[in-house]
Parts: structure tokens; sequence; C-alpha cells
């Protein structure tokens, strides 16, 4: 009888402390359930930016423009594959963009002048103009805000 006795007495601060032990719990498994999401979302972003690279590889005669600060996009303009070589990066910058924003993967430092550089860059510079139409206003003030970093 002495332990229903106690338990009656005992039962607010039982719970309570219950209560507490299991919010610790769950604060520090979603604080290392986020940190895991977020370090899988990078490693995501760094195959997809490999893959990239590949493209870039594997088509050098036919994007070796994209890469060039001295390409006349008057004489020449933009092709398509170089358009949508450009337009591939553009939506891997945009997928970082928002998971940077909303805390899925942590900041990456050399961004802006990444951006910068690379639009800077005639061929890129000509196909974002035309492509920056199709995205959100947000992503687009990013971009524009880079490109006037330095």
């Amino acid at each position: 009888m002495e332990f229903w006795g106690w338990l009656s007495q005992n039962c607010f601060n039982l719970f309570g402390s219950a209560g507490v032990a299991g919010l610790w719990f769950t604060v520090v498994s979603l604080r290392d359930e986020t940190k895991a999401t977020r370090d899988a979302n990078l490693l995501t972003l760094t195959s997809n930016h490999r893959e990239l690279g590949k493209v870039y590889l594997d088509n050098r005669d036919l994007l070796k423009r994209v890469y060039n600060a001295s390409a006349n996009t008057k004489k020449q303009p933009v092709t398509m594959a170089e358009e949508v070589y450009i337009n591939m990066k553009i939506q891997q910058l945009n997928s970082a963009y928002y998971m940077m924003r909303d805390q899925l993967v942590v900041k990456v430092e050399g961004m802006r002048r990444d951006v910068s550089e690379f639009l800077s860059l005639p061929v890129p510079r000509e196909a974002w103009e035309k492509i920056k139409v199709f995205q959100n206003d947000d992503f687009v003030a990013f971009v524009e805000s880079c490109l006037n970093w330095k």
C-alpha cells in the first residue's frame, strides 16, 4: 500500500520527469537527423555538380565557347547546346540557392563568386538573360546581386 500512496503523491513529478526526458531525447534526435539531412543534401548537390562537369568534359568541343571570356555572341549567337548546358547549371544553382536559403544544406561560402565569374562570361551571360524570365523573382534577385558582387 505504501507504493500506491507514494505514487499518488509523486505522480506529477514522475510524469513530469519522464516528459522532460522524452523532450530532451526528441530534441537530440531532431538535431542529429537535421545534420544528417544537410550532409545528404550536400552530397546530392556535389554529385549533380560532378555530373555537369562530366557533360562539359564529354562535349568539350561543343561547349568550348561557354568558358571563353572572349567569345563574341553578336558574331555567333549562343547555340542550343550551350543554352541547354547553361540552363542545367542554372537549375543546379537554383536548387543550391533554395536549399541554402531553407538551411537544408551548409552554406557554400564561395557561391557568390562562382556565380559572378561564370555568368560574367559572354555566353553564359547571354543565356542567363534569356533564361531568367522563367525563374522565381527571389532567385533572379540573388543571381543579379551576385553579378554586382565584387
